[in-house]
């Protein structure tokens, strides 16, 4: 808990009237009017909010001295942290040539009259390689391989499987190059022959290979409808898509695979037939943050004296897996010949020597400190860190700015380049941004310095690891620490995204490697001898609601749906979920009566006619036998899956 905070003076204007009125019986008996229509008493009020406005201010000083104390400690407020989504860059056309997108590439979303548009850009420089097909070959669930290059070059019909396809039978489709990160488009024309399965879940999966081995790809769109009409199949590649030699063919590798059909979903009773298939890429994809990339930041001159602290013009300075670099250069002449000297950015100035190029970095408020210089208690005098040259010029090489929660985006949003590139017709996120969060406030911090005091950066204590992790990775929305077995210390993790009151794609709760590895990386130095930390994201049971509402009178049978999927989404939601709004607890069953409440809550509703209950996978929303009631795991978490609200009104 925090440390106490004492009330100075605990009146309040009442108080201060009914003491002035006192006064005036006693030594003024002859006034006996005290209504609040008497001039006196108009007096007396005036005065009584004057004094009350001042011990408001008096009883602040505490708090200041309290925060004042956080400050010695080392606590600093938590950056804005910047949201993050992939960005697909689409070719106007198949090119011969390498098309690069280079780092920083801006992108938006469109202004509208009352919003502004919010900018992303890359974090990386991408290349769009291009491609084409070189080997075809199909490889039965036996490992029985056939070469199809020739079949298909003078225009026999190829089976894409067998007769009666079965689960893990393979297309093999060799690329003429790996195009790790690109949009790979193949051009089919089939006939209708790949009978019995569903088109809009068919028990077919594509994947590409990586050093890792067989990884799935993200599939854009399938006009062929499961290999079963002509059409484009367009399939994003993974990052680490590389070459490799199957049966003595070099070639960037893809795959269609038959995999087990979903619950009450068909199979393949046939094989798809192939007549021609061409492979281009068409784009490519890339990272972008919800910051701006600012290179060569002037911060001003050095005055030559300890503890300088200089201002970052843009602020917030947005957390990077790199430490910031802070370039001095002793006058315009060593600017002139680049002469250069590389500060490096520390925690603190602990372990500073007075030769140590160090600094201290301020990211909420963007403020750069330098070494102080201490005296001793033998009156010796200690400088921690090095100390610049007067007149030196010192600058930033370079650091982002931005973030926030607005920058969560939702899909298809970013479709605005602001940077022109040739042969890019257009641009686009196909998931949603996920990551911002907005800077930490002062009440959060007050909260924190404690605990920080009680850790002492050691993570012995479940409240120790949660803490550490949490500093860690800002861009986690919750940080759960859960003692196991064996000494096996398991940390969940579930990121900041979205604001809960639709339906999430399911991999927006999956954090990403980049978190992962930092808080991995964090606990590592601190946790104790012989304790095994596993980092990973926190299972989740997987929920559907289905409800039948009445509305009031004159309320729209639409707009009261949409709330009422708007309000189960929100109360059911990880990260705003629950009675608090910060997110639903780990392990809490979900009741059948708790959804009455939810419902009846909102604008319009009559009457909750009917809820039922189903438990559902939360990947693929297959469901299970409705129920009352749904348990989940003490280390899990509930995720709402496509809730289904009927409105009925007075006329119907």
């Amino acid at each position: 808990m925090s440390l106490p905070v004492p009330n100075l003076d605990d009146r309040r204007f009442q108080d201060f009237v009914d003491d002035a009125k006192r006064l005036v019986q006693r030594r003024c008996p002859e006034w006996t009017d005290h209504n609040v229509s008497d001039p006196g008493v108009t007096l007396i009020e005036a005065f009584a909010a004057m004094a009350d406005q001042l011990t408001y201010r008096l009883n602040r000083v505490p708090e200041r001295t309290y925060v004042r104390f956080l400050d010695l400690l080392g606590v600093r407020l938590f950056p804005a942290t910047p949201a993050r989504v992939p960005v697909t860059f689409w070719l106007s056309a198949p090119q011969r040539e390498p098309v690069r997108v280079p780092l920083s590439t801006s992108v938006a979303t469109r202004r509208t009259p009352d919003v502004e548009p919010l900018s992303f850009t890359t974090v990386r420089d991408l290349a769009i390689v291009p491609t084409s097909l070189t080997a075809l070959r199909t490889v039965s669930a036996k490992g029985e391989q056939t070469d199809r290059t020739d079949d298909l070059t003078v225009g026999r019909t190829v089976k894409c499987f067998a007769t009666k396809p079965a689960v893990d039978d393979v297309l093999l489709i060799g690329l003429s190059d790996a195009a790790p990160s690109c949009a790979v488009a193949l051009r089919i024309d089939c006939d209708i022959e790949g009978l019995g399965v569903d088109p809009e879940a068919p028990p077919l999966r594509w994947e590409a290979w990586t050093a890792e081995g067989w990884e799935r790809c993200a599939l854009e769109r399938d006009e062929t409808r499961a290999l079963n009409k002509p059409g484009d199949v367009v399939v994003h590649l993974p990052g680490g898509h590389a070459t490799s030699v199957i049966a003595g063919v070099r070639a960037g590798w893809l795959r269609a695979r038959v995999v087990e059909p979903l619950a009450g979903r068909p199979a393949y009773t046939a094989s798809p037939t192939l007549r021609k298939l061409r492979a281009f890429t068409i784009g490519g994809t890339v990272d972008a943050v919800n910051a701006e990339l600012i290179t060569g930041e002037d911060l001003g001159a050095a005055e030559g004296v300890p503890g300088q602290q200089l201002t970052v013009p843009r602020t917030p300075v947005l957390p990077t897996d790199e430490p910031l670099v802070l370039e001095v250069a002793d006058g315009e002449a060593a600017v002139e010949a680049a002469g250069w000297q590389e500060w490096r950015q520390v925690d603190d100035f602990a372990s500073s020597g007075p030769d140590d190029r160090h600094f201290v970095l301020d990211a909420a408020r963007g403020v750069v400190e330098l070494g102080p210089c201490v005296r001793l208690p033998d009156g010796t005098v200690r400088q921690y860190g090095a100390v610049p040259a007067r007149g030196a010029v010192i600058r930033l090489r370079a650091y982002r700015t931005g973030g926030g929660a607005r920058g969560n985006v939702s899909p298809h949003t970013l479709t605005v380049l602001r940077s022109s590139i040739p042969y890019v017709a257009r641009v686009d996120n196909r998931l949603a941004a996920r990551g911002g969060r907005d800077a930490e406030d002062v009440e959060n911090a007050k909260v924190r310095g404690p605990l920080q005091l009680r850790g002492r950066h050691r993570a012995v204590t479940v409240e120790d690891y949660e803490q550490i992790a949490a500093a860690a990775a800002p861009e986690l929305a919750r940080v759960k620490c859960v003692p196991g077995k064996d000494s096996v210390v398991r940390i969940l993790l579930v990121p900041a995204c979205g604001d809960g009151t639709k339906r999430r794609p399911f991999e927006e709760l999956v954090p990403s490697e980049e978190s992962l590895r930092r808080v991995a990386a964090a606990l590592e130095e601190r946790r104790t001898l012989g304790a095994r930390v596993v980092v990973e994201p926190p299972a989740y049971r997987g929920l559907t609601v289905v409800a039948r509402l009445r509305a009031l009178p004159g309320y729209n049978a639409e707009a009261v749906q949409g709330a009422g999927l708007a309000a189960l989404y929100r109360y059911y939601d990880p990260v705003h979920g629950g009675a608090d709004g910060r997110g639903w607890p780990f392990g809490r069953a979900v009741q059948y009566g708790e959804v009455f409440a939810v419902l009846q809550r909102v604008p319009g509703v009559d009457v909750v006619e009917d809820v039922r209950l189903f438990p559902a996978d939360p990947v693929t929303g297959a469901r299970g036998e409705p129920t009352q009631r749904i348990d989940i795991d003490p280390c899990a978490l509930v995720f709402p899956y496509e809730h289904q609200v009927r409105v009925t009104t007075c006329e119907d």
